[in-house]
C-alpha cells in the first residue's frame, strides 16, 4: 500500500484537483484507491458531488474517535472516499486535548482492510494539526506547484516541516514527487519555473506537467472528475499520464 499526502500550504495550486483526478486515473488503471479529505473546506468531498455539510458521518467523527472509519467510507466510481466536514475548522482546538493527536488519522487508516493499493490524502493549505496527521500517516509527499513566479516561495518551510516530522514522528516519510500544475508551454515564465523546479528538486519532479485546462476547473461544479466531464481534454490526458508515471515509480 502506498500512502501519499498531497501537500502545499499555498492555496490554489491544484491539490484537490490532483487528488480527484489522480485517484480516478489510478482506479482506471486497475488500482484500488482510497481518497481522504482532511481539509476543513471539504473541496474534495464537494468536487465529487457530495454535500459535506449534509453528512452526519465524516472524518471529523473518526478523528474524535466517535465513529469507526469503516462506517464513514463512501464508494465512488472506481474508488473510495473518506469525506471531510466543515467542523474540522476547529480541529486545532478540539483535538488539542486528545492524547496522540498527531496520530489520529494513522490510527484510523490502520483499521482499514488491506485492499487499497493507493491512499491519497488531500491536505488543507496550512501546516497545522490536520496536515501533521496526514504526514504521520503517509510514506510519500507529493507537492503540487503552480507554474508561476511565486511558486517556490514558502517551500523551505514545507520542506522543514516534512523533515521535522520524519525525524520525530514518521521515519518512513519522504518527499518523492513534485507536480507542476497549470503549465502553459507557450509562456517563457512557465518554462523558467519548470527549470527552477528541476534545479531544486531534481528527479523528484514528475516528467508529466498538468497543462492549463479550463475543463479541470469546470468539472468539480458538476461533481465529476475530468475523465467523466471531459475525457478527451488535455486534463484527462495529463492525469492519466501522471498516474502511469506514479505507478512506474513504485515498481
Amino acid at each position: 500500500m502506498s500512502t501519499v499526502a498531497i501537500v502545499n500550504q499555498k492555496g490554489g495550486v491544484g491539490k484537490t484537483t490532483t487528488v480527484v483526478n489522480l485517484s480516478v486515473a489510478l482506479a482506471r488503471l486497475g488500482k484500488k484507491v482510497l481518497a481522504i479529505d482532511i481539509d476543513p473546506q471539504a473541496h474534495l468531498t464537494y468536487s465529487l458531488g457530495i454535500q459535506a455539510h449534509q453528512l452526519d458521518k465524516t472524518i471529523y467523527e473518526v478523528l474524535k474517535r466517535q465513529i469507526p472509519v469503516l462506517d464513514v467510507l463512501i464508494e465512488r466510481t472506481g474508488f473510495t472516499l473518506l469525506p471531510s466536514s466543515l467542523d474540522l475548522a476547529a480541529a486545532d482546538v478540539e483535538l488539542a486535548g486528545i492524547p496522540g493527536r498527531e496520530f489520529l488519522l494513522k490510527e484510523a487508516v490502520e483499521k482499514l482492510p488491506e485492499k487499497y493499493e493507493y491512499i491519497l490524502i488531500d491536505c488543507p493549505p496550512n501546516l497545522g494539526i490536520l496536515t501533521l496527521n496526514a504526514l504521520t500517516t503517509a510514506q510519500d509527499v507529493f507537492i503540487p506547484v503552480q507554474c508561476e513566479f511565486l511558486a517556490l516561495k514558502g517551500m523551505s518551510k514545507l520542506i522543514q516541516t516534512v523533515e521535522l516530522v520524519k525525524e520525530r514522528l514518521n521515519k518512513k516519510l519522504k518527499i518523492s514527487g513534485v507536480i507542476g500544475t497549470r503549465f502553459h508551454k507557450g509562456k517563457s515564465l512557465h518554462r523558467e519555473v519548470k527549470r527552477n523546479l528541476k534545479k531544486h528538486f531534481g528527479d523528484k519532479v514528475f516528467n508529466t506537467l498538468i497543462r492549463e485546462n479550463i475543463s479541470l476547473a469546470e468539472a468539480p461544479s458538476y461533481g465529476q472528475s475530468i475523465f467523466e466531464y471531459a475525457p478527451r481534454s488535455h486534463g484527462a490526458e495529463d492525469y492519466l499520464k501522471l498516474a502511469k508515471e506514479v505507478m512506474e515509480a513504485k515498481r
